[in-house]
């Protein structure tokens, strides 16, 4: 009988995507505890406040993990915070090899893991599959390490660049299988932004209506952000009566009785003077930093899709193209803003990558903000 050698790595990864979404502002981790050429344990990260992807496959593993080895996407933390550190809980169950697949850029972790465990004689080796893990935690590395959460800028176009029609109509530009894919994406951030205008137009929920394959409405719901300058949302838009939270940032006082109705409804309002008595994009990035928010799905329009881009506020594309051409001057664009004078000097992303669902195309991939690993 052929018996196929285990990726325990890959096993590890996979259990690290199943946490996406619930982990946040923790790390999406996944944990394989291998003995002999079985698993005998395996985790995930456990939503804020609950074990760790180590912990949860230790637990699994019991006394099979006394002289077995752990296959685990990302340093185990050496630090007591919400729970004790992963890497005592490895030693005292007697594990003897730990493979790492990339370390932790956290300076209260950042090697100081792999040291303890080093420490203690077990062997650490580090590196397999590291551009996979980070992929998976890319939201997590910039804000542990600039405070500011990731932001990905998505939108549906038509082939001639159009997000709706002269008209204002957009449903639907993109097919079934694309609208569920941005829902799954919705699933996996902290945020969803948009500007007042697409409220005003569409009147959106802005909700996820997907749980990553858990089935149902997430069991929490994305922060919705509206950018929203002079305080012109409708009080009845269904942001406000759909589940979740929604946030309105704005550039000016509003007047107490439209405030009062604002709150009223479920609304927070928080004040972001920018230039041009508009929202500083900037400045609601670092508060919502602070609020330990990592990621933010922007979903448009236009004039906020244009003016991220200006201000090269904008770490990840994820645009979804439709085989149809709509035409029309006044029709509403993906990216407006200032722009830019020469060609040269235009956003050229990099790592890209094509997906299809149907004929409907995902063209995603990452400017030159972004850093690297």
């Amino acid at each position: 009988m052929l018996t196929l050698p285990v990726d325990y790595m890959g096993c590890a990864l996979s259990l690290a995507r199943l946490s996406t979404g619930y982990s946040s502002p923790n790390p999406a981790v996944g944990a394989i505890v291998a003995k002999e050429g079985f698993i005998v344990g395996m985790g995930y990260t456990q939503p804020v406040g609950g074990a760790h992807a180590e912990i949860m496959a230790l637990y699994q593993a019991g006394e099979a993990a006394r002289k077995s080895i752990m296959y685990v996407t990302l340093e185990p933390c050496c630090h007591y915070g919400r729970t004790p550190p992963c890497t005592r809980a490895i030693i005292e169950a007697g594990i003897s090899e730990v493979h790492i697949a990339m370390l932790d850029p956290n300076p209260l972790v950042s090697g100081q893991g792999v040291k303890q465990l080093n420490d203690a004689h077990i062997n650490t080796y580090v590196g397999e599959r590291k551009q996979e893990a980070y992929k998976i935690n890319e939201a997590y590395v910039k804000y542990i390490t600039t405070e500011q959460p990731f932001v990905i800028a998505k939108f549906a176009a038509s082939l001639d660049g159009k997000i709706a029609t002269k008209t204002g109509d957009s449903k639907w530009i993109t097919n079934s299988y694309a609208r569920r894919c941005a829902h799954m994406l919705r699933s996996s951030v902290d945020a969803i932004v948009v500007g007042v205008d697409t409220v005003i137009a569409d009147n959106p929920r802005l909700t996820s209506r997907s749980c990553g394959g858990r089935g149902g409405l997430r069991k929490e719901q994305p922060l919705r952000i509206v950018i929203d300058s002079h305080g012109r949302v409708p009080f009845d838009s269904r942001i406000f009566s759909s589940p979740g939270n929604t946030l309105l940032a704005v550039s000016e006082s509003l007047g107490k009785e439209r405030r009062e109705r604002l709150a009223q409804v479920g609304a927070e309002i928080v004040e972001l003077p920018g230039e041009e008595k508009l929202v500083d994009l900037g400045k609601l990035f670092q508060m919502l930093g602070k609020r330990k928010i990592v990621s933010v799905l922007v979903e448009g329009g236009g004039k906020l899709q244009g003016s991220l881009f200006d201000q090269r506020l904008v770490d990840k594309v994820m645009a979804f193209i439709a085989p149809i051409i709509i035409g029309g001057s006044e029709a509403r664009t993906v990216v407006c803003g200032r722009g830019i004078d020469r060609v040269v000097e235009a956003e050229h992303l990099k790592e890209v990558s094509v997906s299809q669902f149907g004929d409907n195309v995902l063209i995603s991939g990452y400017t030159t903000s972004r850093g690297t690993l």
